[in-house]
């Protein structure tokens, strides 16, 4: 099954993913899409997630080859789970020119033929004004539209909102 999850910053969408990959009772592959640079608040995010997930998960770091990491890891029996689009979206928004649409391409690829479940956390980043730069508006439209074709592509989709996952599409069962 695939599974979206989408929510606002610190909504505790990445702890409900992390729940529901424990409680699935498979072997989890973890990728994770931020790049540790010289921000020390985003490695203090990364350290608080390293330190919440089991040791004995399996651990891809990717921040633009996701499609081909995720063809990779993908297998029967496993649960992969990637933590999160946004940022690997703005790593691609940010790479060479003309890249972008390549990798969006094979990622969707790869998870339409993912053989396992796959868990998609992902920031909602439209519920705000419009941005004023266009780089910033870019980005919200690519998110926007890459959440909407994720959606459609996926079993089951969640918004999480102060840590309360509520189900928007797919089975009840948890």
């Amino acid at each position: 099954m695939k599974e979206l999850i989408l929510g606002g910053a610190r909504s505790g969408k990445s702890a409900f993913a992390e729940r529901l990959a424990q409680r699935s009772g498979l072997a989890v592959t973890y990728i994770a899409t931020a790049e540790v640079g010289e921000d020390s608040e985003m490695r203090a995010r990364i350290a608080a997630h390293r330190r919440r997930r089991p040791a004995h998960w399996a651990l891809e770091e990717t921040p633009r080859q996701l499609g081909e990491t995720l063809k990779r890891c993908a297998a029967p029996g496993r649960l992969v789970l990637i933590d999160c689009l946004t940022l690997w979206l703005t790593n691609l928004l940010l790479a060479e020119e003309g890249r972008m649409a390549n990798e969006l391409e094979r990622f969707e690829q790869a998870l339409a033929a993912a053989p396992g479940p796959v868990l998609l956390v992902s920031n909602e980043v439209g519920q705000g004004v419009v941005p004023i730069d266009a780089l910033s508006r870019r980005f919200v439209d690519e998110t926007g539209q890459l959440h909407q074709r994720l959606a459609q592509q996926c079993e089951r989709v969640w918004w999480v909102v102060a840590g309360l996952p509520q189900r928007l599409k797919g089975p009840t069962d948890e």
